[in-house]
């Protein structure tokens, strides 16, 4: 009888991974440019420049980081010699969740055949997903352990989006969304929220179904909004636009950490947090998508609400001894200094453009504002 189990490949500490995606632009237009075979020619040999499904888009991986400085430094080096190269063949480079004009039906998809199979399987959802975010993996020590934290991951759903909501135009239109990229995203046939499972064999059992019946080729298309990896020991968090600074990605990195490790030390203590039923978290992860960190949203059966920014505030205070521990407390500072102090991307964005009525304004402050928090 053939061995068909999923195997975990268990991470002894939290360490942690980061996947940022970036547009690619031309320095003139603006527009959305087929550069990325550029950029994955000239760096073939480094594995932390990637391909996406479009060429106008290119993928940014830090290696396995045992610390938040350590993100930092990492994205950081890659960033730096990328953008480099940029200039040399004169392009910009945007973190933004979505470009606000470049069409996705004018954009050369990547020569990668697993991709063109994709499309032909998937049509439309997938030809339209010309969309940029940041996926960050924790490093979990077992199976059983990662569905735990999934499942409690899900009560801050509303939490992740609100801190990265940064895609509130598209295909020339403002979408009344702080997060258009969220709305886009779910509509994949294998994507939204993650399938509630008791266990990894019930994870095991669910994913054996789904390649069975021929839903899936492989696990690695179950794009749940939070997502067990057996393959790399991790829960990836794959919720977060793309944002507009190098810190704020390294903040939500920190703040992915932090809450992996909290709700794993309920769990080992046998405590875990009650789960928020299904409706609840689906509404949540709406009024976020929706109305970004001005949302209010349902903490219990009876309907009672918050503010999403004093749920985020309260929910950092919580977890600031676990910062303490993992050394990243001046990074989840940041966050709350950043609520205090900072317009959210998707507002500024909004400003920018009733200020001057111009799209290529709000991209020009973007693309010099990424730059900057880069390679000052």
């Amino acid at each position: 009888m053939p061995d068909n189990r999923i195997f975990f490949n268990s991470s002894p500490s939290p360490t942690i991974g980061v996947e940022l995606e970036l547009q690619i632009l031309d320095k003139i237009t603006y527009e959305l440019v087929s550069g990325a075979p550029q950029f994955l020619e000239e760096y073939a040999e480094d594995p932390r420049i990637k391909e996406e499904l479009l060429d106008s888009i290119l993928e940014i991986n830090t290696n396995i980081c045992k610390d938040i400085d350590e993100v930092r430094n990492d994205l950081r080096e890659t960033l730096t010699k990328v953008f480099k190269s940029a200039d040399k063949y004169g392009y910009n480079l945007l973190s933004m969740g979505t470009h606000p004009f470049s069409r996705w039906n004018e954009q050369s998809v990547s020569s990668n055949p697993r991709y063109h199979n994709l499309i032909e399987r998937m049509q439309w959802p997938l030809r339209r997903l010309l969309i940029t975010g940041v996926h960050v993996h924790i490093g979990v020590d077992s199976g059983e352990k990662a569905i735990a934290i999934t499942n409690g991951l899900t009560r801050y759903i509303p939490h992740f989006i609100g801190l990265s909501a940064n895609s509130p135009i598209h295909d020339g239109e403002i979408t009344g969304l702080a997060s258009t990229r969220t709305k886009i995203f779910e509509s994949m046939p294998t994507a939204g929220l993650p399938e509630s499972l008791r266990n990894y064999s019930e994870f095991q059992k669910f994913m054996r179904t789904l390649q069975k019946a021929h839903t899936i080729e492989s696990i690695r298309e179950v794009w749940w909004d939070i997502r067990p990896h057996p393959m790399f020991g991790t829960v990836e968090i794959r919720l977060f636009d793309s944002v507009p600074t190098l810190e704020q990605i390294v903040q939500l990195a920190a703040f992915s950490q932090c809450l992996v490790v909290a709700i794993s030390n309920h769990y080992n203590m046998g405590t875990q947090l009650p789960l928020l039923d299904h409706w609840i978290v689906q509404e949540n992860k709406w009024r976020a998508t929706r109305y970004g960190l001005e949302a209010d949203i349902i903490i219990d059966e009876n309907g009672t609400q918050i503010s999403l920014k004093s749920a985020i505030i309260e929910t950092i205070e919580t977890i600031m001894p676990v910062a303490f521990e993992l050394g990243c407390q001046e990074t989840l500072k940041g966050i709350l200094n950043q609520l205090e102090d900072e317009v959210p991307p998707y507002r500024k964005q909004l400003d920018l453009y009733n200020q001057n009525n111009d799209y290529k304004e709000v991209l020009s402050d973007f693309v010099q504002t990424f730059k900057d928090s880069v390679l000052d």
